[in-house]
């Protein structure tokens, strides 16, 4: 009997798996790769008798392979916070799933080990553009603010990592970021261990960040702001990053972020308003290849000759309601 176990190699992904093997450790054939590839499940071959364990990736967008595996009776356990309308009613899926908007994987894989590991819960949610939620779970902890500082850094360096077209973007492969994240039952292990990667990342996203003092939105409402940054690696590693900060910095806005894609589009980070926190993914989903939760969605590849259709609809989508 094989063990697979497939992830979203942000910091999400990588923290729910983590505390599952962490509480359950065995050994594992890895499925992950950069944050927008989540149509991981069409890479798992198993066969009758195997365990896969899913972290993190879009139920929706995995139902085909999904029903696939159940029908060749392997046995499927999901943790995700992603849409979920095509759950299979299936003896062999275990599901803890919840699309609610203030709630990470990671979250939900805590709740369900009881806490067991609840410092990486914290590091995932800070990652995930949840500080709030990264508070509320740390609460119980009483950590110093320094401690607390640490793991938030920790998780946005993690996510950043995380972000661009493919792995030629990323510093470090998401799998083996997680396979030196596994040894470590403490974040604080992890940071002492490995100083120089971190380093590595802080300098990299200090780096590109120098280009946010220089972008302004292209198209913009009273209730929402699109930008369109330019070809570069740098843009695609930062487009994640950059749509969390202006959603905590204006959280009554809504912010899309675009980067051009391989194939001549756009790769989108949709967030909808703090305020509000619905819609980004019933958004990202009328357009092909879109997706993600209430909160915050995506579009893997947006064409150009669709970006007013975009933009048209996304200022719509979360126009301010008219009190006059």
């Amino acid at each position: 009997m094989a063990c697979i176990d497939v992830f979203n190699g942000d910091a999400d992904g990588i923290c729910a798996l983590h505390q599952l093997r962490s509480a359950e450790p065995m050994h594992a054939t890895l499925v992950t790769g950069p944050k927008r590839e989540i149509d991981l499940l069409r890479r798992v071959h198993a066969q009758a008798g195997d365990t896969v364990t899913v972290c993190d990736i879009s139920l929706d967008v995995n139902a085909a392979a999904l029903n696939d595996l159940l029908a060749r009776s392997v046995d499927v356990l999901y943790f995700d916070h992603h849409a979920a309308t095509q759950r299979p009613a299936h003896p062999g899926l275990r599901g803890v799933i919840d699309t609610s908007p203030d709630v990470c994987t990671s979250a939900l894989v805590d709740a369900f080990l009881t806490a067991a590991f609840r410092p990486w819960a914290v590091v995932a949610a800070f990652g995930d553009g949840m500080p709030a939620l990264g508070r509320r779970l740390a609460e119980p902890l009483q950590l110093a603010a320094a401690h607390l500082e640490q793991l938030r850094e920790l998780g946005e360096l993690i996510n950043y990592n995380a972000y661009g077209e493919d792995l030629a973007d990323l510093l470090v492969h998401p799998e083996r970021l997680y396979r030196l994240i596994a040894p470590h039952e403490q974040p604080a292990q992890f940071i002492a261990r490995e100083k120089q990667l971190l380093a590595q990342l802080r300098a990299l996203r200090a780096t590109d960040a120098e280009h946010v003092r220089e972008l302004r939105p292209k198209y913009a409402s009273a209730s929402g702001a699109v930008f369109v940054l330019p070809d570069a690696s740098w843009s695609r590693r930062l487009r994640g990053d950059f749509s969390n900060q202006i959603a905590q910095r204006e959280p009554q806005r809504a912010h899309a972020v675009l980067s051009v894609n391989a194939q001549g589009g756009y790769m989108a980070s949709v967030r909808a308003p703090l305020a509000r926190n619905q819609g980004a993914d019933l958004l990202c989903k009328r357009f092909a290849s879109g997706g993600g939760r209430a909160a915050a969605g995506g579009i893997n590849h947006l064409p150009a000759d669709q970006l007013d259709r975009f933009v048209h609809e996304f200022l719509a989508a979360f126009a301010l309601p008219d009190l006059g």
